[in-house]
């Protein structure tokens, strides 16, 4: 099974930019692909929510392709709608430092980030020398308001009792500027994020295209949600943390152990690497006696030596 019908199997594709494109790119003899995934650095840790777009990175890398994983040092200084029901609180330079600095070694538990293998990016490097006339002419004369007003980030915050800034309605665009410059600069092909990212990520598809009259790709997964339609982490009413000072590894583990028949299958294609085949077998084998937890073990063994290491 080739890599997009791995990932259309295991439910991790809601959207694309262009799915035969996007195949014919990744099809045997073509040249690896680069790709990448951001996350802003708004605490000093990474979360189980992070973890899915990790986890994808490391599937395309381990398929050969190269993932660059962007920590948004200077998106994360502006504070992304998506999701919000009002505005984040800014972060200055020195917050941000410490957050990207703890959130580096998190990911580098996760993808192989030594020379090229993989690699790690902040937005700041290529955000903080451009000057506001500069951005303006060269990214916010190729978006139209009409276009930034119907993603449905916006479209929600407009509608919400708290409306939503002119900082952070320029965030899709800074997000764009970075599909851009990693376009240009590193080769990148394909922006992945999550369902609620896609507004932001077509923004950068759009601008390649007018700027550079080239296509790239992009694809979204949907939203992790239990049985009961809760989000990923909402459940136990706090998020799951990386870092192991903020949510132990015996914690991590036992949030996988903890987990309900009706989401079993559905996390698992969404966390292990393991073949789908072997996925199967093991919750065919769970179905047996669903009493002993192999399956719910056999994960958390799994994602939390992923996270943590082989030792945790």
């Amino acid at each position: 099974m080739d890599l997009l019908a791995d990932l259309e199997a295991r439910g991790l594709i809601q959207e694309s930019t262009d799915r035969a494109a996007l195949a014919a790119r990744l099809a045997p003899g073509q040249l690896p692909l680069t790709l990448y995934f951001g996350c802003d650095p708004t605490a000093d840790s990474l979360h189980h929510g992070n973890l899915v777009g990790l986890i994808m990175l490391r599937r395309f890398q381990d398929a050969g392709h190269v993932p660059i994983a962007l920590a948004g040092g200077a998106t994360g200084m502006i504070g992304d709608p998506s999701g919000q029901s009002e505005e984040r609180n800014l972060l200055d330079d020195e917050t941000l430092d410490r957050n990207v600095a703890a959130i580096t070694a998190q990911i580098g538990r996760i993808v192989d980030l030594t020379a090229g293998r993989g690699r790690l990016v902040d937005n700041r490097e290529w955000t903080h020398p451009i000057t506001l006339l500069a951005f303006l002419r060269d990214v916010g004369k190729h978006a139209t308001v009409n276009q930034m007003l119907a993603r449905e980030s916006v479209r929600v915050r407009l509608e919400s009792d708290h409306g939503i800034s002119f900082t952070e309605f320029s965030y899709m665009l800074l997000q764009a500027n970075d599909y851009l410059w990693l376009h240009d600069h590193l080769g990148c092909e394909l922006q992945m994020g999550g369902s609620d990212q896609w507004g932001n990520i077509v923004s950068g598809v759009d601008l390649i295209r007018r700027k550079r009259q080239t296509a790239v790709h992009a694809l979204a997964w949907p939203l992790l949600t239990g049985a009961d339609g809760s989000k990923l982490g909402k459940t136990t009413g706090a998020r799951l943390w990386l870092d192991a000072a903020r949510t132990s590894p015996y914690q991590f583990h036992q949030h996988w152990m903890r987990l309900d028949d009706a989401d079993l299958e559905r996390q698992f294609h969404v966390f292990s690497l393991r073949p789908l085949d072997v996925i199967a077998g093991l919750l065919a084998e769970h179905a047996e006696a669903p009493e002993r937890r192999l399956a719910q073990r056999a994960l958390a063994d799994e994602i939390t030596a992923i996270v943590h290491g082989p030792a945790a």
